[in-house]
């Protein structure tokens, strides 16, 4: 039953990487205080040469982060469904498991490599709004979380 307990615990926070990850992504693509928000680029201040670029990199790094995201949900359900089968398979589990993992760290590479090909094309002051906004993004449980409160 241990082993089960740290399976879970395993499962959330793998889940709760990938939420965050996810979630920060998607915050970014689609406006950070909902309607009013004027998107990154307007918010930013860039220019006609910065936002050719800006949306050069942001479709490409959008699709590859999709991408990955949809690899992870795969082995999540994959692995959901062994935990609750009828005989589950440690092995199985930890393979799935170590998977997400692995694909977590990728798209979190993504992030950073975004992140720092974002940042040489800002300005100094463009850099220092873009740190604060991102910084100020809430950070809340997860969905794992979130289910198990009552």
């Amino acid at each position: 039953m241990k082993t089960t307990k740290r399976l879970c615990v395993a499962l959330a926070l793998s889940l709760l990487v990938n939420a965050g990850v996810v979630g920060a992504v998607a915050w970014r693509s689609l406006g950070a205080a909902g309607e009013d928000f004027p998107g990154l680029p307007r918010y930013l201040g860039l220019d006609a040469r910065q936002r050719s670029h800006w949306h050069e990199a942001e479709d490409a790094f959008l699709g590859r982060l999709a991408a990955g995201a949809e690899e992870v949900r795969g082995h999540r359900d994959r692995m959901i469904a062994e935990i609750f089968s009828a005989d589950p398979d440690l092995a199985r589990i930890d393979a799935e498991r170590a998977a997400i993992a692995r694909l977590q760290d990728v798209q979190q590479q993504l992030v950073v490599g975004q992140l720092l090909r974002e940042r040489e094309l800002l300005t100094p002051a463009q850099r220092e709004r873009l740190a604060k906004l991102l910084t100020a993004q809430p950070v809340g449980p997860s969905t794992f979380e979130r289910l198990h409160r009552d």
